[in-house]
């Protein structure tokens, strides 16, 4: 199959590429075939931020996303940000000892997965054809230039052989341009960052991995729209990190932890720590009572701008996270809006 354009990754950054490009595209009243693959069973599937959000890029890919239903609606009514000392010593940081970056008044908590499931609607008004269920196995390069990607094999047994009678293989998808925004460390990107070495004036990307669990809790003790930051135990100088807890709507909780993977402690366990976590006092009172409904973990990309390779290449771009400019949405107040997007690809995970 052919298209303008293919997009591997049904995140928020390949789906506001997607939306952007047809958006351009009927403005300038072109035809412009556009098409999103996505490995998730479907959109949103692998998405797992409960994430603060500024809805400064929303505001401009879709001005009138509050009247199209877009699923954000809890807005972030106080910032508590903790440095904890201890398993039970705390101290809450004075708003004004607070970084601007830290402040979130006009801000959402919301679920990157529902907002990914409202922009593939969205993307499919606009005429982007998607495809969720299918992996993006390999590229096709030719002559230098990339010139689409092959889909994996499908009716494989556990061995990686072929099933008689189910065994399916890839499909090649060209394109004049291949958008790479598998998310954190995407097995394509690092090849198309190797290949065309886009990294050689670059410092080298650092990474952490965030755990982060959904809880229902009682409504007692459950405030809609509060942000509680910490740093500290049970993490330190030499093995950093930092957690977090969103109140969401409908008595639920966001909770979470960030570990940088640069930890010296060879015997340090991120989700024995997290387990640690949870039992300090001011995250206990929340959870105490309640359901884990949801749980889940992933890669974050955390080297800055120094990290960053070169984004263009013969036949393409890396975008989000695959690019490593996630980490761009921690100073919200500074990000460009095309990274602000990137929130969902690792950011407040």
């Amino acid at each position: 199959m052919a298209f303008d354009v293919v997009i591997v990754g049904g995140g928020p950054a390949g789906l506001a590429t997607a939306c952007r490009l047809k958006q351009l595209a009927a403005a300038s009243s072109r035809d412009l075939s556009v098409c999103v693959v996505e490995k998730g069973s479907e959109i949103g599937a692998h998405i797992l931020s409960g994430a603060v959000f500024e809805t400064r890029a929303l505001d401009e890919l879709f001005p009138d996303w509050r009247s199209q239903g877009a699923p954000v609606h809890t807005k972030v009514v106080r910032d508590d940000i903790y440095w904890f000392a201890g398993p039970e010593r705390s101290r809450k940081v004075p708003g004004w000892m607070v970084p601007k970056t830290l402040h979130n008044e006009g801000n959402y908590i919301i679920s990157l997965s529902h907002l990914c499931r409202w922009l593939a609607e969205q993307a499919e008004a606009l005429g982007v054809e998607v495809y969720s269920g299918f992996a993006a196995a390999d590229l096709i390069i030719e002559q230098g230039i990339v010139k689409g990607i092959i889909t994996g094999d499908m009716g494989l047994d556990r061995n990686g052989q072929e099933r008689t009678g189910y065994f399916t293989p890839g499909m090649e998808l060209r394109a004049s341009y291949t958008v790479l925004a598998e998310g954190c460390r995407g097995h394509l990107g690092k090849r198309v960052i190797q290949h065309f070495a886009l990294d050689n004036d670059s410092d080298p990307q650092h990474f952490a991995i965030g755990l982060k669990e959904i809880w229902d809790v009682d409504p007692s003790v459950h405030e809609e729209g509060l942000v509680v930051h910490a740093t500290g135990w049970p993490l330190d100088d030499n093995n950093p990190g930092g957690a977090f807890l969103y109140h969401t709507a409908n008595h639920q909780v966001v909770v979470g932890l960030i570990v940088d993977l640069c930890y010296e402690d060879p015997y340090l366990s991120p989700f024995e720590e997290f387990q640690r976590y949870k039992h300090h006092p001011i995250i206990q009172r929340y959870l105490k009572g309640g359901k884990r409904v949801s749980y889940g973990a992933r890669a974050i990309a955390k080297g800055g701008h120094n990290s960053l390779p070169k984004m263009a290449f013969p036949g393409g771009l890396l975008v989000g996270c695959d690019a490593g400019t996630s980490q761009f949405c921690k100073n919200k107040r500074h990000a460009r809006s095309n990274e602000v997007w990137n929130v969902g690809c690792a950011g407040d995970i």
